[in-house]
């Protein structure tokens, strides 16, 4: 299961201006993130590009991105660590980034003494970015979650395999959430009700209309 630009970038925290961005080598800097499915139109992220992208994301926060690409040419280049992106830990403190490793960490930017870093953030958690609040990776609402192993990471309500998006399409359509049950029995009204609010929130990193035109012409 892949998941599109809108989507990638609703569970990130990334806009997608910043997705299209990071695609993108800069001058002599590697690009930050390029998609393991597709980074060409349809651009189509893996859940591991996800986790990846919501480290940068939490990243951004405390570090430029011109830091952020110097930490990720050091992680690649000199430490020759090319395992996908979300299998390292990578940590900032305002002044610097670092690769955080069991009792210890090593300075991807000054590239000083390794350093201890007292506490670890989970990328999984839900942390807020420039007012908006990113929800939890794994269950981004009460009834709806995250598993790889389920559709390969599409949102799903909890404890199905009932896409998020199609629950949210009926209610679209004018279908009462007590009604639900009818197309798909093992969804609540309440549950529903948390795909709607989801399908909402995905929908709000959807670019202004403006763009889209500018993009078409």
């Amino acid at each position: 299961m892949a998941f599109d630009s809108k989507l990638a970038a609703a569970l990130s925290g990334a806009t997608l201006r910043q997705l299209a961005h990071w695609r993108k080598a800069g001058a002599n800097r590697g690009a930050v993130l390029i998609p393991e499915i597709s980074s060409t139109r349809p651009v189509l992220y893996s859940f591991r590009d996800v986790v990846a992208l919501r480290t940068c994301v939490k990243l951004r926060n405390d570090a430029s991105l011109q830091k952020i690409r110097r930490a990720l040419d050091t992680l690649r280049g000199d430490l020759q660590e090319h395992d996908h992106l979300s299998s390292y830990t990578l940590v900032a403190d305002g002044s610097s980034i670092y690769l955080a490793e069991s009792d210890q960490a090593v300075d991807l930017v000054r590239r000083k003494a390794n350093v201890v870093i007292h506490e670890m953030v989970d990328v999984l958690q839900p942390f807020y970015r420039d007012g908006r609040h990113i929800p939890p990776l794994l269950r981004p609402r009460a009834h709806v979650t995250v598993n790889p192993a389920v559709r390969g990471g599409v949102p799903v309500i909890e404890g199905t395999r009932v896409p998020y998006d199609e629950v949210a399409a009926l209610l679209r359509d004018g279908l009462p959430p007590e009604r639900i049950s009818e197309y798909y029995p093992s969804v609540t009204p309440t549950a529903a009700l948390d795909a709607a609010d989801f399908a909402d929130y995905v929908n709000s990193y959807d670019p202004p209309k403006e763009s889209r035109e500018a993009a078409a012409g």
